[in-house]
């Protein structure tokens, strides 16, 4: 333990050695880098108002103030905010930082008819056990009113203004920093009322208990929920042990409400084919750079194979904000294979795959969208709604209407 502890600060006295080094030009050259990856590989500049040269003018001149690498990953992520887009962020921050929506925050809110309006909170997490509740009205942010405590976040190179931006703004805001506790004021049914969802500890310390619960609910409903590790292979095997209890269930429920942080295909393309009985295509992606680069367009269909043994009874998913990035993958394949019924919110709606990155000279990761994804109906994947939409508004902490949407709908339609 004692070598395992001189080994962790000989190689943070490294990293911050090697970044005291870091010279000016060797900023203003990871700055390039950053900007221009940015411009030629993202794939959704269709989608937004940004106008990304103008970015480059405007935070070019504080490259040269940048002193460490704790401010170029401040300067960066104000770069980051100017696609507001959920999905494209540093692989590293500072205590400064605010948290990362989906897999950092707890609260999901947007503006409807220009008010900040709270459309849903992450069950058994600080903001909801705090009180705070889908339908109020946010009007201020650690005693800063909402409209001027977003303006950090909004991105000021717009060539139109969007509502989208307002709203990711929102919920980063509203995510907090990692070092601050948060402070949210309310107002619900005329009532003003003030919230402190990081009293009682903070919202980076939250651990799952297991990767993968499991239990028989009613009248014979196999129930499995994954926790945030769809990045992890090991899942397949455990996955498969848990699936292969619950065969003799009449019917099954998947709980994809808490997988924000995404993972790989080779898990998602497993779990599918625990469901389906012949091979067939689950997603369309797109790679807009190639054909930037050479003017050729590139798209292809991946394929889900079944596996043994196949799970045939009828299957519902369950879904919510915190169902990203790669879980939407998985839950627009179950669509296609027509397999399921989608039951809950809309999804986190991430843009796209992300590649990651690597600056030259500080070494910075950084990752944003570079494939367009689809269902293969043509959809984008950042578009599919459920089958079956969820109010949340008002729901108590005790109470979960979308597992209860879905126990109502396997018995009405699997007698």
């Amino acid at each position: 333990m004692k070598q395992f502890f001189w080994s962790i600060l000989f190689s943070i006295l490294l990293v911050n050695g090697n970044c005291q080094q870091i010279t000016s030009d060797q900023f203003r050259e990871d700055f390039n880098y950053f900007w221009s990856t940015i411009k030629t590989d993202y794939c959704y500049w269709h989608k937004k108002k940004t106008n990304w040269d103008t970015v480059r003018l405007m935070y070019l001149n504080d490259v040269d103030t940048v002193t460490g690498r704790t401010g170029f990953v401040m300067l960066l992520e104000k770069m980051f905010y100017e696609l507001y887009d959920h999905h494209a962020s540093l692989n590293t921050n500072t205590p400064e930082s605010q948290r990362l929506v989906p897999s950092g925050a707890d609260v999901w809110a947007e503006y409807i008819n220009n008010k900040a309006i709270i459309t849903e909170m992450r069950k058994n997490f600080n903001a909801e056990k705090s009180g705070l509740r889908a339908g109020m009205e946010v009007i201020a942010f650690n005693d800063i009113p909402i409209d001027k405590a977003v303006q950090p976040f909004l991105p000021r190179s717009l060539k139109l203004k969007d509502t989208e931006a307002k709203n990711y703004a929102l919920r980063v805001l509203l995510a907090g920093k990692h070092s601050e506790p948060r402070k949210i004021t309310v107002v619900y049914n005329t009532r003003k009322m003030d919230f402190y969802p990081d009293q009682d500890g903070n919202i980076d310390d939250h651990r799952f208990e297991s990767s993968i619960e499991s239990k028989i609910i009613g009248s014979n409903v196999g129930y499995i929920r994954i926790n945030n590790c769809l990045w992890d292979n090991g899942l397949i095997k455990l996955f498969d042990s848990v699936l292969n209890g619950l065969m003799k269930t009449r019917s099954l429920i998947l709980d994809l409400r808490e997988t924000p942080s995404g993972g790989n295909t080779t898990v998602a393309r497993a779990i599918i084919g625990r469901f389906i009985n012949k091979e067939g295509f689950y997603q369309k992606h797109e790679l807009p750079a190639e054909q930037m680069a050479t003017g050729i367009k590139r798209s292809w269909v991946e394929i889900v194979a079944p596996r043994p043994v196949v799970y045939s009874r009828p299957a519902v998913i369950l879904v919510n904000h915190w169902t990203g990035s790669v879980s939407e993958g998985m839950v627009i394949g179950f669509d296609a294979f027509e397999r399921v019924t989608t039951i809950g919110t809309k999804m986190a709606a991430l843009n796209g795959a992300i590649y990651s990155y690597e600056l030259p000279n500080t070494k910075i990761g950084f990752s944003f969208p570079v494939e367009k994804l689809y269902h293969v109906n043509g959809t984008p994947r950042e578009l599919f709604t459920p089958d079956i939409v969820v109010d949340l508004t008002n729901q108590k902490i005790n109470e979960d209407r979308v597992l209860e949407t879905a126990q109502r709908y396997l018995n009405k339609n699997n007698k």
